[in-house]
Protein backbone atom coordinates (compact mmCIF):
# COMPACT_ATOMS: atom_id res chain seq x y z
CA UNK A 1 0.00 0.00 0.00
CA UNK A 2 1.77 3.30 -0.99
CA UNK A 3 1.62 6.22 1.24
CA UNK A 4 -1.27 8.28 -0.34
CA UNK A 5 -3.30 5.06 0.18
CA UNK A 6 -2.29 4.17 3.60
CA UNK A 7 -2.96 8.19 4.86
CA UNK A 8 -6.48 7.99 2.97
CA UNK A 9 -6.93 4.28 4.84
CA UNK A 10 -6.32 6.05 8.20
CA UNK A 11 -8.64 8.55 7.65
CA UNK A 12 -11.10 6.36 6.79
CA UNK A 13 -10.53 5.02 9.91
CA UNK A 14 -10.79 8.55 12.03
CA UNK A 15 -13.90 9.38 10.22
CA UNK A 16 -15.62 5.87 10.80
CA UNK A 17 -14.31 5.76 14.65
CA UNK A 18 -14.30 9.31 15.57
CA UNK A 19 -12.42 10.51 18.41
CA UNK A 20 -13.83 9.19 21.10
CA UNK A 21 -11.51 7.55 23.58
CA UNK A 22 -10.76 3.74 24.58
CA UNK A 23 -9.34 2.32 27.77
CA UNK A 24 -7.57 -0.89 28.74
CA UNK A 25 -9.67 -2.87 31.50
CA UNK A 26 -8.09 -4.47 34.62
CA UNK A 27 -9.60 -7.89 35.56
CA UNK A 28 -9.67 -9.26 39.26
CA UNK A 29 -9.80 -13.04 39.18
CA UNK A 30 -13.34 -13.92 41.29
CA UNK A 31 -13.39 -16.96 43.65
CA UNK A 32 -15.29 -20.18 42.69
CA UNK A 33 -15.78 -22.02 39.21
CA UNK A 34 -19.46 -21.73 37.32
CA UNK A 35 -20.58 -22.98 33.71
CA UNK A 36 -22.66 -25.79 32.80
CA UNK A 37 -22.76 -29.69 34.15
CA UNK A 38 -18.97 -29.93 33.70
CA UNK A 39 -18.19 -26.27 34.62
CA UNK A 40 -14.93 -25.26 35.00
CA UNK A 41 -15.35 -21.54 33.93
CA UNK A 42 -12.98 -18.81 35.83
CA UNK A 43 -15.06 -15.68 36.15
CA UNK A 44 -13.02 -12.20 35.53
CA UNK A 45 -14.39 -8.80 36.73
CA UNK A 46 -13.27 -5.12 35.84
CA UNK A 47 -14.96 -2.29 37.82
CA UNK A 48 -15.79 0.19 34.82
CA UNK A 49 -16.39 2.73 37.27
CA UNK A 50 -12.71 3.77 37.77
CA UNK A 51 -12.34 4.61 34.31
CA UNK A 52 -12.36 8.27 32.57
CA UNK A 53 -14.45 7.40 30.04
CA UNK A 54 -17.85 8.14 31.16
CA UNK A 55 -19.67 6.10 28.65
CA UNK A 56 -19.11 2.95 26.95
CA UNK A 57 -20.76 1.47 23.28
CA UNK A 58 -18.49 -1.27 22.48
CA UNK A 59 -15.93 -3.93 23.40
CA UNK A 60 -13.00 -5.64 22.56
CA UNK A 61 -11.39 -8.91 23.75
CA UNK A 62 -7.85 -10.14 22.12
CA UNK A 63 -6.07 -13.19 22.25
CA UNK A 64 -2.63 -12.34 23.55
CA UNK A 65 -1.48 -16.05 25.47
CA UNK A 66 1.33 -16.54 22.81
CA UNK A 67 -0.07 -20.28 22.66
CA UNK A 68 0.27 -20.97 26.19
CA UNK A 69 -2.53 -22.58 27.98
CA UNK A 70 -5.71 -24.10 26.56
CA UNK A 71 -5.92 -26.83 24.02
CA UNK A 72 -5.24 -27.02 20.07
CA UNK A 73 -6.80 -27.48 16.69
CA UNK A 74 -10.43 -25.89 16.67
CA UNK A 75 -10.20 -25.39 20.92
CA UNK A 76 -7.00 -23.33 20.29
CA UNK A 77 -6.86 -19.92 22.17
CA UNK A 78 -9.23 -17.84 24.83
CA UNK A 79 -12.34 -19.79 25.52
CA UNK A 80 -14.93 -17.04 26.13
CA UNK A 81 -17.65 -18.60 28.20
CA UNK A 82 -19.56 -15.32 28.23
CA UNK A 83 -19.48 -11.70 28.67
CA UNK A 84 -21.71 -9.69 30.75
CA UNK A 85 -22.46 -6.00 31.78
CA UNK A 86 -24.42 -5.49 35.42
CA UNK A 87 -24.55 -2.78 38.37
CA UNK A 88 -24.37 -5.94 40.55
CA UNK A 89 -21.12 -6.21 42.56
CA UNK A 90 -19.92 -9.81 43.14
CA UNK A 91 -17.23 -11.36 44.84
CA UNK A 92 -17.25 -15.39 43.28
CA UNK A 93 -18.07 -16.56 40.17
CA UNK A 94 -21.29 -17.94 41.00
CA UNK A 95 -22.67 -14.39 41.87
CA UNK A 96 -21.62 -13.37 38.48
CA UNK A 97 -23.52 -16.03 36.60
CA UNK A 98 -26.97 -15.23 38.01
CA UNK A 99 -26.47 -11.39 38.49
CA UNK A 100 -29.00 -9.40 36.54
CA UNK A 101 -27.37 -8.22 33.22
CA UNK A 102 -27.78 -5.15 30.98
CA UNK A 103 -29.95 -5.99 28.04
CA UNK A 104 -26.94 -4.24 25.76
CA UNK A 105 -25.84 -7.51 23.88
CA UNK A 106 -26.51 -8.45 20.15
CA UNK A 107 -24.85 -11.10 19.79
CA UNK A 108 -26.20 -12.14 16.32
CA UNK A 109 -25.70 -8.28 15.07
CA UNK A 110 -23.33 -6.60 16.88
CA UNK A 111 -20.53 -9.25 17.56
CA UNK A 112 -17.69 -8.68 14.76
CA UNK A 113 -15.12 -11.35 15.06
CA UNK A 114 -11.82 -12.22 13.54
CA UNK A 115 -10.59 -15.59 14.28
CA UNK A 116 -6.84 -16.64 15.66
CA UNK A 117 -5.11 -19.33 14.77
CA UNK A 118 -4.81 -22.86 15.46
CA UNK A 119 -1.97 -24.86 17.01
CA UNK A 120 -1.67 -28.47 14.96
CA UNK A 121 -3.22 -30.21 14.22
CA UNK A 122 -5.49 -27.64 12.42
CA UNK A 123 -9.34 -28.10 11.74
CA UNK A 124 -11.30 -26.48 9.40
CA UNK A 125 -12.34 -23.62 11.73
CA UNK A 126 -12.67 -22.97 15.49
CA UNK A 127 -14.96 -24.22 17.76
CA UNK A 128 -18.20 -22.00 18.52
CA UNK A 129 -18.09 -20.32 15.08
CA UNK A 130 -20.55 -20.07 12.22
CA UNK A 131 -20.05 -21.02 8.96
CA UNK A 132 -16.73 -19.87 7.30
CA UNK A 133 -15.36 -19.54 10.77
CA UNK A 134 -15.55 -15.98 10.86
CA UNK A 135 -18.92 -14.82 12.92
CA UNK A 136 -19.95 -16.77 16.19
CA UNK A 137 -22.56 -19.27 16.12
CA UNK A 138 -24.82 -18.00 19.22
CA UNK A 139 -26.78 -21.22 19.32
CA UNK A 140 -23.54 -23.19 20.18
CA UNK A 141 -21.13 -19.96 21.88
CA UNK A 142 -24.55 -18.72 23.52
CA UNK A 143 -21.86 -15.94 25.04
CA UNK A 144 -24.86 -14.37 26.94
CA UNK A 145 -25.10 -17.43 29.53
CA UNK A 146 -22.07 -18.74 31.99
CA UNK A 147 -23.15 -22.52 30.69
CA UNK A 148 -19.80 -23.37 29.23
CA UNK A 149 -19.23 -27.68 28.87
CA UNK A 150 -15.17 -27.62 30.07
CA UNK A 151 -14.28 -30.42 27.78
CA UNK A 152 -12.60 -30.75 24.18
CA UNK A 153 -14.98 -33.49 23.56
CA UNK A 154 -17.13 -34.03 20.72
CA UNK A 155 -20.23 -34.18 21.16
CA UNK A 156 -20.19 -32.66 24.79
CA UNK A 157 -18.03 -29.60 24.25
CA UNK A 158 -21.14 -26.60 24.36
CA UNK A 159 -21.76 -22.77 25.12
CA UNK A 160 -18.20 -20.94 24.44
CA UNK A 161 -16.15 -19.64 21.49
CA UNK A 162 -12.98 -20.82 20.91
CA UNK A 163 -10.95 -17.71 19.78
CA UNK A 164 -7.71 -18.39 18.00
CA UNK A 165 -4.29 -17.76 19.07
CA UNK A 166 -4.61 -13.93 18.88
CA UNK A 167 -7.94 -14.12 18.08
CA UNK A 168 -10.15 -11.17 18.79
CA UNK A 169 -13.84 -10.20 18.97
CA UNK A 170 -15.54 -6.91 19.62
CA UNK A 171 -18.92 -6.16 21.44
CA UNK A 172 -21.34 -3.31 19.48
CA UNK A 173 -23.66 -2.55 21.91
CA UNK A 174 -27.23 -1.52 21.22
CA UNK A 175 -26.76 1.80 23.06
CA UNK A 176 -24.37 3.87 25.44
CA UNK A 177 -23.89 2.84 29.06
CA UNK A 178 -22.96 5.33 31.74
CA UNK A 179 -19.60 3.35 33.60
CA UNK A 180 -20.69 4.75 36.91
CA UNK A 181 -21.40 1.59 39.07
CA UNK A 182 -20.78 -0.88 36.25
CA UNK A 183 -19.25 -3.78 36.37
CA UNK A 184 -17.87 -6.20 33.23
CA UNK A 185 -17.48 -9.75 33.75
CA UNK A 186 -15.74 -12.50 31.69
CA UNK A 187 -15.89 -15.92 31.52
CA UNK A 188 -12.64 -18.19 30.70
CA UNK A 189 -13.53 -21.90 30.14
CA UNK A 190 -10.90 -24.32 32.06
CA UNK A 191 -9.32 -21.98 34.27
CA UNK A 192 -5.80 -22.19 32.93
CA UNK A 193 -5.38 -18.38 33.18
CA UNK A 194 -5.62 -17.74 29.59
CA UNK A 195 -7.98 -14.23 29.82
CA UNK A 196 -5.06 -13.10 32.25
CA UNK A 197 -3.18 -13.20 29.26
CA UNK A 198 -5.47 -11.66 26.96
CA UNK A 199 -6.44 -7.67 26.42
CA UNK A 200 -9.78 -5.90 26.63
CA UNK A 201 -10.55 -2.98 26.14
CA UNK A 202 -13.47 -0.64 26.04
CA UNK A 203 -14.41 2.24 23.94
CA UNK A 204 -17.21 5.29 23.67
CA UNK A 205 -17.84 4.43 19.71
CA UNK A 206 -19.02 1.48 17.86
CA UNK A 207 -16.71 -0.37 16.16
CA UNK A 208 -17.48 -0.67 12.70
CA UNK A 209 -17.78 -3.26 10.09
CA UNK A 210 -15.17 -3.90 7.38
CA UNK A 211 -17.18 -3.64 4.70
CA UNK A 212 -18.16 -0.13 5.37
CA UNK A 213 -14.29 0.48 6.00
CA UNK A 214 -13.87 -0.65 2.80
CA UNK A 215 -16.93 1.61 1.35
CA UNK A 216 -15.49 4.69 3.06
CA UNK A 217 -11.78 4.13 1.79
CA UNK A 218 -13.03 3.88 -1.52
CA UNK A 219 -15.23 7.25 -1.05
CA UNK A 220 -12.19 8.86 -0.09
CA UNK A 221 -10.01 7.68 -2.94
CA UNK A 222 -12.39 8.94 -5.36
CA UNK A 223 -12.60 12.63 -3.70
CA UNK A 224 -8.59 12.52 -3.55
CA UNK A 225 -8.86 11.41 -7.43
CA UNK A 226 -11.00 14.40 -8.18
CA UNK A 227 -8.87 16.47 -6.43
CA UNK A 228 -6.10 15.87 -8.42
CA UNK A 229 -7.95 15.88 -11.43
CA UNK A 230 -8.68 19.82 -10.53
CA UNK A 231 -5.37 20.24 -9.52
Amino acid sequence: MNLIKRTIFAASLCALAGTASAEAVSLSKLGGLTGGTLGMTAVYRADLSTLSLGTIQSIGITDSSAGLGGAVGQFSGFDLDAIKLSTTFCADAACAASAAGLSLFDFLGGTLFTPGGQRPPAEAQLFGTGAGGTTVNDAMATLGLFDGESTTAIPGAFGFLSMGDNGSINFNLAAAVSTAGLYLYIGEVGDNGEVAASSVVVRQNTVPEPGSLALAGLALLGLAAARRRRA
